[in-house]
C-alpha cells in the first residue's frame, strides 16, 4: 500500500505501524502489517507534523514511493489517493497510466460529487474505473442490529451510475461497507 494523501497521511495509524522504513542501500524497505508492506510520508515526519509541499514535490514523493521502495514481487499495488482530482491523482495517470481507479465514497451529496470528479478524470487520463466502494454506510443499532442509515444512503450507486453514463462503460457498486465502532 502506498499511502499517496500527502497531507492526509493515516494508513500506517489505520494499520497499527510505528516502524519505519529502513534503507538498504539505493532502496527503501517499508515496514509491513499482517503480511502487506506500506509506505507513507508519515514515517518520514515527526509526530504529527503536517507536511507543507507544492506539486512538483507531492510528484517527487510518489515517485520515490513508485519506483525506490522495495516492494518485492506485487500481487497488486494499492495506491490511497487523497480525495479529488489534485496533484497526486495527476501523478498516478502519469507515472502509472495502465492505473485502474476504484472509487470510495460515503452517501452524502458532498462526497459523492468528490468521488465523482475523480472518476470523471478517468476519461482525460484514458484509465479504468473498476468500481466503487461505499463506506460509513450505516451504523448497525448495538440493540436491535438494525441499520441505521446515519448519512443517508445510495452515495455508492449515485457515483456508479453517474460514472457509467459519464464514461459509456458499466461501473458497479463492488461492496458497501458500514461503520464499524471498533
Amino acid at each position: 500500500v502506498v499511502d499517496a494523501d500527502i497531507y492526509g497521511f493515516s494508513v500506517p495509524r489505520m494499520l497499527g505501524i510505528s516502524a519505519r522504513p529502513t534503507q538498504v542501500e539505493d532502496m527503501i524497505m517499508p515496514p509491513q502489517a499482517y503480511g502487506v508492506r506500506v509506505i507513507s510520508i508519515g514515517m518520514f515526519v515527526a509526530g504529527n507534523n503536517p507536511v507543507v509541499w507544492r506539486g512538483p514535490m507531492l510528484h517527487r514523493a510518489l515517485q520515490q514511493f513508485l519506483s525506490d521502495v522495495f516492494w518485492g514481487d506485487l500481487d497488486v499495488l494499492l495506491i490511497d489517493l487523497p480525495p479529488g482530482t489534485g496533484d497526486i491523482a495527476i501523478s498516478v495517470a502519469q507515472l502509472i497510466p495502465s492505473a485502474e481507479i476504484l472509487l470510495v465514497t460515503t452517501p452524502q451529496l458532498a462526497a459523492r460529487e468528490v468521488a465523482e470528479r475523480a472518476g470523471a478524470i478517468a476519461l482525460q487520463t484514458k484509465q479504468q474505473v473498476v468500481g466503487v466502494i461505499e463506506n460509513m454506510a450505516g451504523l448497525p443499532c448495538p440493540h436491535c442490529g438494525e441499520m441505521v442509515e446515519v448519512f443517508g444512503s445510495g452515495g455508492g450507486a449515485a457515483v456508479a451510475t453517474s460514472l457509467s453514463q459519464l464514461t459509456g462503460s458499466r461501473v458497479r457498486v463492488l461492496g458497501s461497507v458500514p461503520i464499524d465502532i471498533r
